[in-house]
C-alpha cells in the first residue's frame, strides 16, 4: 500500500484528468480508513476535558500546514509517533484555502496520504480553523446572503472532506460602538448559533463534529470576560445549549507576527491570565473545555511551556512554518527571487505607504504559496529534505512544550476510531466547491 501512495498523492493534487484526481482522492481516503488512520471529531476528548476526567495537562497544537503539506504532514507523524502523540489537529482557514490553494479534498488527502505513508493508526483530527464571515460583506442584506451561503458551502465541502472539526468565527461582526456586551456580541453569537445549528444538521451519524467559536478578533484588544458570558449565553439562548467545545479568545498577539522595517518579526506580550480565566468560566459555568490560543507560531521558544500551565486547551501554529520553508538556506535563491518577485507584480494594491520592501514582501509572501505550490513540492531532495527536518524537529519540540507527549491512551479511551462506524465517502461537488470561493484577503 505505502509503495504506490506518493504517486497516488501526485495525482490527488495535480492531475490535469478531474476523473483521475478525484479517484485518487477516494482511494487515498478509504486506504486510509483501511490502515487504521481514522478522520475523527475532538469533541469526545474536549468534554471529557470540560468534566475534569483528564489529568494530564497539556494544550493540543493545532497546525496549519500551507505548503510542503504531504511532506510537512509526514514529519508531524513522525514526531507524533516517536512521542506516544495522540493530541495533535492539522488545520487550514478559509483564507489560507484561498490563497495556498488547496481546497479541503486536497488537504484532507495530503494528510490521510502522510498518515498512510508514515503508518499512523488512531484518530486523525483535521479541522476547518477560522470559517470567517466576511464583515465588509456583511453590511448589506444582499451581502450578509452571500456571505452565508458561500461559508454554508464551504462548510458542507469540509464535511464531504472528513473534517469533523470546524471553527466558526463571526468575531469580525463584533461591534464596540454599541453600549452593552450583548449588543456588541449579538451579531457574532447570532452567527455562531447559525452556523453550529447549519453542521449540526449536516453532520455523519454518529459523529459530533467539535466546533468552535471565537469571542473578539485576532489582533484587536483582549478579551474580557464579561465578553465571553455576553457571547456564550448569547449561542446559548439561540440553539438551548452551548453548541461549542472551546472559545478562541485574544490574548495580545496578531496573525502571522508584526513585522519591523528590516522583515523581523516584533515580540508579543500576551496576557496569559486571559486563557486562564476564560476556560474557568468555560468549564465552571458552561461545561466547555477551554480558551484556545490563536498568532503564536512566531512567539518565543520559551513561552510555549506557559500554555498548558495557563490551561489552554487547544492553540494555533501557522505563520512560524511558512516562514521556515520561505527563508530556509536550501530553498533555491532563484525560487526566493521568484517569490519576492511574484509579490511585487501581483500584491501591490495591499501595500500600504509606510511599508518597507522587507515589511511587505513578508505580509504578502504568503499568497505565492498557491501558485508556487508545484514547484516546491518537486524540489530536489537536497533542497527539500533540510527543511522538512527542520519542520519536524520544530513539531516535536512544540508538542513537548505543550505538553503532548504520552496522549495517544489518552485520546484512544475517548476518541473511539472504528472503520465500520464512518460514513460511506463521498466527494464535495463542482457546484459546492464554486460556491465556497474565498477572499484571500479575509482571515489570517
Amino acid at each position: 500500500m505505502n509503495a504506490n501512495i506518493d504517486e497516488l498523492i501526485h495525482t490527488a493534487v495535480f492531475s490535469t484528468d478531474a476523473a483521475a484526481k478525484s479517484e485518487a482522492r477516494k482511494q487515498i481516503h478509504l486506504q486510509a480508513r483501511h490502515a487504521g488512520a481514522i478522520s475523527s471529531s475532538i469533541y469526545p476528548l474536549y468534554m471529557a476535558i470540560a468534566r475534569g476526567e483528564v489529568s494530564q495537562r497539556f494544550t493540543v497544537p493545532a497546525f496549519n500546514i500551507r505548503a510542503l503539506t504531504y511532506d510537512s504532514a509526514r514529519a508531524l507523524f513522525r514526531a507524533a509517533m516517536r512521542n506516544d502523540v495522540g493530541a495533535f489537529i492539522f488545520e487550514i482557514a478559509r483564507s489560507e484555502i484561498g490563497y495556498t490553494e488547496q481546497r479541503p479534498a486536497e488537504y484532507a488527502a495530503c494528510v490521510l496520504a502522510a498518515a498512510i505513508k508514515e503508518g499512523f493508526r488512531g484518530p486523525v483530527f483535521i479541522q476547518g480553523d477560522h470559517f470567517q464571515a466576511s464583515a465588509k460583506k456583511w453590511v448589506t442584506e444582499e451581502g450578509k446572503a452571500a456571505e452565508i451561503k458561500a461559508l454554508e458551502s464551504l462548510i458542507d465541502e469540509a464535511i464531504a472532506a472528513e473534517f469533523y472539526n470546524i471553527d466558526i468565527d463571526t468575531s469580525t461582526l463584533v461591534d464596540l460602538k454599541h453600549e452593552t456586551r450583548d449588543e456588541q456580541q449579538r451579531e457574532n453569537y447570532m452567527g455562531t448559533a447559525h452556523f453550529t445549528k447549519y453542521i449540526r444538521a449536516r453532520q455523519p451519524k454518529g459523529i459530533t463534529v467539535s466546533i468552535g467559536g471565537e469571542i473578539g478578533e485576532v489582533g484587536k484588544y483582549n478579551t474580557q470576560p464579561d465578553e465571553v458570558r455576553a457571547y456564550v449565553d448569547g449561542v446559548k439562548r439561540e440553539l438551548g445549549d452551548v453548541g461549542m467545545a472551546k472559545i478562541s479568545v485574544q490574548t495580545g498577539t496578531s496573525h502571522g507576527g508584526v513585522p519591523l522595517a528590516d522583515g523581523t518579526v516584533a515580540e508579543a506580550k500576551i496576557d496569559f491570565d486571559v486563557l486562564r480565566e476564560t476556560t474557568r468560566i468555560c468549564r465552571d459555568e458552561y461545561g466547555i473545555a477551554g480558551s484556545v490560543q490563536h498568532g503564536a507560531s512566531t512567539l518565543p521558544e520559551s513561552v510555549f511551556n506557559k500554555f498548558p500551565e495557563s490551561d489552554a486547551v487547544e492553540i494555533h501554529l501557522a505563520t512560524g512554518f511558512q516562514n521556515m520553508i520561505l527563508d530556509a538556506p536550501t530553498l533555491p535563491r532563484e525560487m526566493k527571487d521568484a517569490i519576492r518577485d511574484f509579490c511585487f507584480a501581483n500584491c501591490q494594491d495591499e501595500r500600504k505607504p509606510s511599508e518597507t520592501d522587507e515589511q511587505f514582501v513578508y505580509k504578502t509572501r504568503k499568497k505565492a504559496i498557491g501558485p508556487f505550490k508545484k514547484r516546491m513540492w518537486e524540489l530536489p531532495a537536497q533542497n527539500k529534505q533540510p527543511i522538512i527536518d527542520d519542520l519536524e524537529a520544530k513539531f516535536e519540540f512544540l508538542m513537548q512544550k505543550l505538553g503532548v507527549f504520552g496522549t495517544k491512551e489518552i485520546v484512544a479511551k475517548h476518541v473511539p476510531a472504528i472503520p465500520a462506524d464512518l460514513p460511506e465517502y463521498r466527494e464535495a461537488s463542482a457546484e459546492l466547491t464554486a460556491a465556497a470561493t474565498v477572499d484571500p484577503n479575509e482571515g489570517e
